[in-house]
């Protein structure tokens, strides 16, 4: 059976990243995405791991020739998902996440309509303000920054076709995996399967 596109998108201090790294070690079947981007390497990265690394020309052509499933630019870089990688996974049977923002969500499912969009929810804005406070890691501006974002965000996400609260890391992976194989046996992702049936019961009838 082939696999289902994920998009995963959630408000920064939601705990995307963390569950989705937590649904990909815990349950078979899963792959991450590996996007596209023409910033230079970092040291420790990889091409073909972190990132599949390009140059400006390279990254337009793609762009030209319909390569990405999404794209932006952002602070002077390219950063996009690749086609041909998700394509390949999917026909592979693998369940391919990708981990992007609301814009580039809807730029994938208007390309890619059985994409399957999932918004990660904290469980209210205090507990997001907490945990963005909680990291530590962040200046009050940067945080209020944040949580303007998330305020702009929040008006996509009806366009999303379910939720996912993270009040428990484990509860909301779980949460996350059942939505997954749940929508895995919806019918226009059985389609193949049921005209099966419909052609064998013509047959015998």
């Amino acid at each position: 059976m082939k696999g289902i596109l994920i998009v995963v998108s959630g408000f920064a201090g939601a705990g995307k990243g963390t569950i989705i790294k937590k649904l990909i070690k815990e349950y078979p079947g899963y792959a991450l995405s590996v996007s596209a981007t023409s910033r230079s390497p970092r040291p420790g990265e990889q091409d073909g791991v972190n990132y599949f690394f390009k140059s400006r020309d390279e990254f337009e052509e793609m762009i030209k020739n319909n390569e990405f499933l999404e794209h932006a630019e952002y602070v002077g870089n390219y950063y996009g998902t690749p086609r041909p990688f998700v394509e390949k996974k999917l026909s592979e049977g693998m369940n391919v996440l990708l981990e992007i923002e609301v814009q580039g969500a809807l730029q994938v499912k208007e390309k890619f309509p059985d994409a399957l969009l999932i918004f990660i929810m904290p469980p209210g804005a205090l507990e997001l303000k907490n945990r963005l406070t909680g990291r530590g890691t962040e200046t009050e501006e940067v945080i209020k920054k944040r949580l303007q974002r998330a305020v702009e965000e929040s008006e996509g996400i009806e366009n999303y076709d379910f939720i996912a609260v993270n009040d428990d890391v484990d509860k909301c992976t779980a949460m996350l995996h059942n939505i997954i194989q749940s929508a895995a046996y919806t019918p226009k992702r059985q389609a193949e399967f049921i005209e099966k049936v419909r052609q064998d019961l013509k047959e015998l009838s």
